[in-house]
């Protein structure tokens, strides 16, 4: 079919929706959005597509996961109640937030009024509340003096293989205040324990064995508030296409613990599929402002996916050849982008990266 200028193509509806390219591909695969395809078979996107396309990323803004979209899409109330909650919830949280940056407000004009100039960190921590922690870098960096910005509610770190990632992990949750570190066993370590693995060299092996997951299961059986937790989660990550396995049972169960005042998750993909990835970053995300930050170590496309950062979100590079951890913006052409979309890439293109050109074509 010839398709006219009103129509776009995926990119360019994507861009317009403030979606990524793949949440498009994804409410397609559902069933949810049938774009038309042009002459070339390109998908393409009209005005009535981009409008059924806008009413399903609403719906997700909302909370809703993709069955409730498609419930909500065909007049189905069903589940519409707990999803609403949930907004509601989220909303409040911002309205406390509010509510403190106000008062903050109000007190630095009574400052004013009184003849106290108010400095620019107090000013600057009216947008950031959080001005974030500074803590000397360990091995196999050389101590250097590191400041981590405010906690956003997620933030992700990447960097290559022997980049120092896991130690930055550990640290991060030794120097947080009431955080924790979930390692790859899905046991949760509290701070102090988290630091004393810093002087491992080198680090344990940690791995999901049958111990472990038999000792996530019985504490599942003995709290029936977490089982409940984790449940409800599960419940909506596989209405999203996800599927449940013991990993992903063991990292619900470590994400719902109460206690710590963040989580520091090492490799949160390990053991799930691309479709759970994909429910549970959606999950995540769908948290209010006021959750218990997490700090998620990566190399998932899937778990980070560059085109679906949002503001609430931060990304921390450890580079390969060892200078300090930095913050990298997730645009093309901004420092680091290309090395974060390195280590995003499959395995295999990493290996093909690594070896440069091959020789030139005749």
């Amino acid at each position: 079919m010839n398709v006219s200028a009103r129509f776009l193509n995926a990119s360019e509806a994507a861009k317009r929706l403030g979606v990524s390219a793949k949440a498009l591909r994804l409410y397609e695969q559902r069933g949810l959005l049938v774009p038309v395809r042009s002459a070339a078979g390109w998908r393409a996107y009209g005005p009535d597509e981009m409008r059924r396309a806008g009413e399903i990323a609403a719906l997700r803004a909302l909370g809703f996961s993709l069955a409730q979209v498609a419930r909500v899409l065909k007049g189905d109330p069903q589940g519409l109640e707990p999803a609403l909650a949930a907004h509601q919830a989220a909303l409040e949280g911002r309205l406390r937030q509010l509510a403190g940056t106000i008062e903050r407000v109000h007190g630095l004009r009574d400052g004013l009024a009184r003849g106290r100039a108010p400095t620019a960190g107090e000013l600057a921590r009216l947008l950031v509340p959080d001005s974030g922690i500074a803590f000397d870098l360990p091995w196999p960096w050389g101590g250097e003096r590191f400041e981590l910005g405010p906690v956003r509610p997620l933030t992700y770190i990447i960097g290559p293989l022997g980049s120092g990632k896991t130690r930055l992990a550990l640290r991060l949750a030794q120097a947080l205040p009431g955080a924790a570190f979930l390692g790859l066993d899905r046991a949760v370590l509290d701070g102090a324990a988290a630091g004393a693995w810093l002087d491992a060299r080198p680090l344990p092996e940690w791995g999901l064995s049958d111990e472990a997951v038999a000792a996530i299961r019985a504490r599942l059986d003995a709290d029936s508030d977490i089982r409940a937790r984790v449940d409800r989660a599960l419940a909506w990550l596989v209405e999203d296409g996800a599927a449940v396995s013991d990993a992903l049972v063991a990292l619900l169960a470590g994400l719902e613990a109460e206690g710590p005042t963040a989580l520091v998750v090492d490799l949160v993909e390990q053991g799930l599929d691309e479709a759970t990835q994909e429910a549970l970053i959606a999950h995540l995300r769908r948290r209010g402002p006021d959750s218990r930050p997490l700090v998620l170590m990566t190399r998932s496309c899937a778990i980070l996916d560059l085109a679906a950062v949002g503001p609430d979100e931060a990304i921390l590079l450890c580079p390969a050849n060892h200078s300090p951890p930095a913050y990298v913006a997730p645009w093309p052409g901004a420092p680091g982008y290309e090395a974060v979309a390195t280590c995003l890439a499959t395995p295999e293109a990493r290996e093909r990266l690594s070896r440069g050109p091959g020789p030139a074509m005749s």
